[in-house]
């Protein structure tokens, strides 16, 4: 039986396919419009990181407003594009770390380092945007930050688990370089 940890060398391209899929959830936090919305019908508000849209009395069209005329709505998508971009960043630079045989792991150390950062940033992002939503937009009936929200935060959760494996993957330099047999 072959088994397969995080220090093989069939396996250590997991690390930056979770990075990728971090992307991935970044992108979907984004351009989500599912940051917030209504619970229930009738549904009078939804909400993403760059506009808040309501629709009361039955009204046809969403009216939307830009939450970049707000300070908090400005600052809440600035962190998080700078921790998604860092985050890609950090990508490109995972894979150029495991692309090549002579692996340093200064270099790794340092990946794990700037995740660090971004967890940072996305979670600032994740945490004003609530706070001074439901502080500064008015809301009716029973609101729930939904789907695009819960992406974001999966995006940092990947992030914050990526960040440590980076971190401590010197422990294991023997194994990933192939340096040791395998034990079976």
């Amino acid at each position: 039986m072959v088994t397969c940890s995080l220090a093989c060398w069939r396996c250590r391209w997991l690390l930056p396919l979770l990075l990728g899929l971090a992307i991935i959830s970044g992108i979907i936090a984004l351009a989500g419009k599912g940051w917030l919305e209504s619970e229930s019908k009738p549904y009078q508000h939804q909400a993403s990181l760059w506009e808040s849209c309501t629709k009361f009395n039955n009204a046809l069209n969403w009216q939307c407003e830009s939450l970049m005329e707000y300070a908090w709505g400005r600052a809440a998508a600035a962190t998080y594009l700078v921790g998604f971009v860092i985050l890609v960043i950090c990508f490109i630079l995972s894979v150029v770390a495991f692309s090549i045989d002579v692996l340093s792991f200064s270099y790794v150390r340092g990946i794990g380092g700037l995740l660090f950062i971004v967890v940072i940033f996305q979670i600032t992002s994740l945490i004003i945007y609530p706070v001074m939503f439901t502080d500064t937009i008015p809301l009716r009936g029973s609101n729930m930050f939904s789907w695009a929200y819960g992406f974001g935060w999966g995006s940092t959760i990947i992030v914050i688990g990526c960040a440590f494996f980076f971190c401590c993957l010197h422990n294991w330099e023997d194994e990933i370089l192939g340096n040791i047999k395998p034990a079976y």
